[in-house]
């Protein structure tokens, strides 16, 4: 029996791979097929040198990444945030022989769909397959937004608004945080608040847009007027999203549990678990906890609104901050400072003081959401990026899911807003303090940037 002729396999400046061998029973070398024509098998065996410092760090074509994410974040974080004028609606209109909590649950899959498909699409991603689940959501979204204005029953909107629409906006979410690090090194925390902006100028256009169209125009114009804003906002997306590292593949399955040895990881995963249990409270109760003490229900709207807007300028300032200091210090201070105005918010007695702790709140809580991604990216190799950050996102659904509900249910049987502040400012104030935690685990020391 001949021997085999030994196979080389060479990394080119591009990144594509040409496999060399002396001929053996007639077959010829060849070279790699376009990375639409290749198997699983052939795209993920490749093992490239991948070298994140390498990102050019600027450029049209980096930045035109940047805004195709921030149209990502604008059309799904924007229509999940809408939750609170459609949950108004459904109460005294659509739904209104459904108990508030049960229909509270629509809005409930919604923020925790917007987290747990993050653990499949990042693996995915690592894999290479991006453009194509990421065209797939896209489309389920749209049709999601036209479907809705058709729905008539609970059960409807459970499956269209909460289900589907919140599973495909999970689908988008997660990959395209991640592929802003491919583009981005040194700026890579300017960039990414600056994609975070996306999701605060959605959270406030999408609900002044409902709220303005429904009683103009009905609840199903509104829908389908919201469907065509997605239809463009995520189409221009799908053009411009761009990977630029070659896909590698790394042991392990969708969740990799050797991931949890880096200890600093493991910390860092749980204070998003008990940041996302509470930082939802206030953005999801102050408007009932404004009517309580006596302000117009059209006030209430607007405390959304101001919160959603301040929080464009708190994701914009953390993404400047975490280049000077490091990304877990900046986002401790901007959770602690969220933290302490939960704990102020049940105090509010009036209009400037609601005004005053919206504007604090949604800019502090804004740089915890634009900059998680950026610290799971940072604690391991790029080639395993996408999965750190699925795995992160899909256990902090878990807090976003509990989050509300517990916070109602504590708000409830005290009769009050004083206990729910205690109890969610408190879980935020914990959240801080391990994002301290894995900061000098990571760093071994007490101090420095991280």
């Amino acid at each position: 029996m001949s021997e085999e002729s030994p196979i080389t396999l060479k990394v080119l400046p591009d990144t594509q791979f040409v496999s060399e061998a002396l001929p053996y029973h007639g077959l010829k070398s060849r070279t790699a097929l376009p990375e639409d024509q290749e198997t699983l098998d052939e795209k993920v065996s490749k093992k490239p040198v991948i070298n994140p410092a390498g990102a050019p760090d600027g450029g049209l074509t980096a930045w035109l990444v940047v805004f195709a994410v921030n149209l990502v974040l604008f059309s799904t974080i924007g229509i999940a945030n809408t939750w609170g004028v459609f949950q108004a609606y459904y109460e005294e209109n659509l739904l209104r022989h459904t108990s508030p909590s049960n229909i509270a649950w629509i809005g409930s899959m919604q923020y925790a769909l917007m987290y747990f498909p993050a653990l499949a699409t990042g693996r995915m991603f690592d894999l290479g397959y991006f453009k194509i689940p990421c065209f797939a959501a896209s489309c389920v979204i749209v049709a999601s937004a036209f479907i809705t204005a058709e729905c008539t029953r609970f059960w409807q909107l459970i499956l269209v608004q909460g289900l589907s629409l919140g599973v495909c906006c999970g689908v988008m979410v997660g990959p395209a945080l991640v592929v802003i690090s491919h583009w981005f090194d040194k700026k890579r925390g300017l960039a990414m608040s600056y994609a975070a902006i996306g999701g605060s100028i959605g959270s406030t256009v999408f609900p002044a847009a409902a709220q303005k169209l429904i009683p103009l125009i009905g609840f199903q114009w509104a829908m389908r007027v919201i469907g065509f804003i997605l239809l463009a906002t995520l189409g221009m997306a799908n053009i411009l999203l761009k990977r630029r590292l070659p896909p590698v593949n790394v042991r392990g399955g969708l969740f990799n549990l050797k991931a949890f040895r880096n200890t600093a990881y493991a910390i860092f995963c749980i204070a998003g678990i008990l940041a996302f249990l509470g930082l939802y409270t206030v953005l999801t109760y102050i408007s009932v906890s404004a009517v309580a003490i006596g302000v117009s229900k059209n006030f209430t709207f607007y405390i959304i609104a101001i919160a959603n807007g301040a929080s464009t300028f708190g994701r914009l300032a953390s993404g400047l901050v975490a280049d000077k200091i490091g990304t877990l210090n900046t986002m401790a201070v901007f959770t602690a400072t969220a933290g302490i105005m939960t704990f102020a918010w049940p105090f509010a007695r009036n209009e400037p003081q609601l005004i005053a702790i919206a504007t604090i709140y949604g800019f502090s809580s804004g740089g915890f959401v634009a900059l998680f991604a950026v610290a799971a990216v940072a604690m391991g190799d790029m080639e395993d990026a996408g999965r750190r950050v699925g795995m992160f996102m899909s256990l902090a659904a878990f807090g976003a899911v509990a989050g509300p509900p517990i916070s109602g249910a504590i708000g409830t049987a005290s009769g009050g807003f004083v206990d729910t502040g205690f109890y969610a400012g408190g879980i935020i104030i914990c959240s801080a303090g391990l994002l301290l935690l894995a900061r000098c685990v990571h760093l071994r020391r007490l101090w420095g940037k991280c």
